[in-house]
């Protein structure tokens, strides 16, 4: 009995020891950006980004899909180089900011697909809640010269902003619209484990 007992300890103490829990990194705000494009009269690409956010990930290296992420913008902080255009963006024709102040993401899963990695999770926006696939890449993992383990990811991801209750738009009379419906969200994340 006293074998068996020592052999399940020491079969535990093994298992424990190759158990590998995801470990929090925190946004690092002055490496990142959250950005977005979208076209506008068919013929150009105007793009934007956020200026506050927050976000953080649970990060296992050894194993990608028991990682997480979850992020927030704030929506206010909207910078497309045109003053004009962002009070434009931040009015109840677009996201109506004041109403719906933030903008949230949360993934629910993490899996690999053709050897890419893809965070599915419900992306909030103008109080409309939907769930989203963002492709994702780890752009890398190091130590910095004061020993901070930081970890590097870039994710692009396509929505509907209709979908969201962004709806405003113009048709102009030979038909041309100002604004796409599909708009494309590009993240250059870096984050500092805590």
């Amino acid at each position: 009995m006293k074998k068996i007992s020592t052999l399940i300890f020491s079969l535990f103490i093994s298992l424990s020891l190759t158990v590998h829990a995801a470990e929090e990194y925190l946004i690092d705000k002055a490496h990142t950006e959250v950005g977005f494009k979208v076209k506008h009269m068919v013929i150009t690409t105007v793009r934007g980004k956020f200026a506050e956010f927050s976000g953080k990930i649970f990060y296992d290296e050894n194993d990608v899909s028991k990682s997480s992420v979850e992020g927030t913008v704030q929506v206010s902080s909207i910078d497309t180089g045109n003053e004009k255009r962002d009070a434009h963006l931040r009015s109840g024709d677009f996201f109506d900011a004041e109403k719906y102040p933030e903008i949230t993401f949360k993934s629910k899963k993490i899996k690999e697909e053709n050897g890419n990695w893809v965070a599915i999770g419900d992306l909030t926006m103008r109080g409309v809640t939907k769930e989203i696939r963002v492709p994702f890449t780890i752009v890398g993992k190091i130590v910095d010269g004061m020993g901070k383990e930081r970890v590097g990811l870039e994710a692009t991801a396509k929505i509907n902003r209709k979908d969201f209750g962004v709806s405003w738009n113009k048709t102009f009379d030979n038909g041309v619209i100002v604004v796409s419906d599909e708009v494309e969200i590009e993240i250059h994340g870096e984050f500092i484990k805590k």
